[in-house]
């Protein structure tokens, strides 16, 4: 599906951004108050996705930060309903392009190593893994920690 809409969320959709965040990760949930704190933290942005013909709202989200001539992707998410239907990658490429438009240079993130989907993800993007980070997840999952040149 193209027919995806991506928009950069407010400081007052931060409840909208706590729901969506715990239905896509569950027990792998920042929780409310760290996601709140994503709308304050120096250089991020949310960007919401849904689809364009529908106003119900967003069924996905991607977190990034700024860094200058670098970038990092903190975290995309989208509502069970919706994967595997194009929404992470128009999520992703909208976060790529408006790092490439604030000129960084290299995009980085950390992606559970057991997510087969989300590796793909990252990888049909052009991500190249170029480390690890062991035990990185509260249950002791590991991270692959991937990065693409902008």
């Amino acid at each position: 599906m193209s027919d995806w809409r991506v928009w950069t969320a407010q400081v007052d959709d931060a409840d909208t951004l706590v729901a969506l965040e715990a239905l896509a990760f569950g027990g792998r949930s920042w929780g409310g108050d760290s996601v709140k704190a994503s709308f304050v933290a120096s250089g991020v942005t949310v960007l919401f996705g849904g689809l364009a013909k529908d106003s119900a709202g967003p069924l996905g989200f991607v977190l990034w930060r700024d860094l200058g001539e670098q970038a990092e992707i903190l975290t995309i998410g989208v509502v069970p309903d919706a994967r595997r239907s194009g929404l992470g990658e128009a999520l992703l490429e909208a976060a790529l392009q408006a790092a490439r438009n604030g000129g960084a240079e290299k995009m980085f993130l950390e992606v559970d190593a057991a997510n087969a989907a989300a590796l793909g993800l990252y990888m049909q993007a052009g991500f190249k893994t170029i480390g690890a980070r062991k035990k990185y997840y509260r249950d002791g999952g590991d991270a692959a920690v991937m990065a693409l040149d902008l």
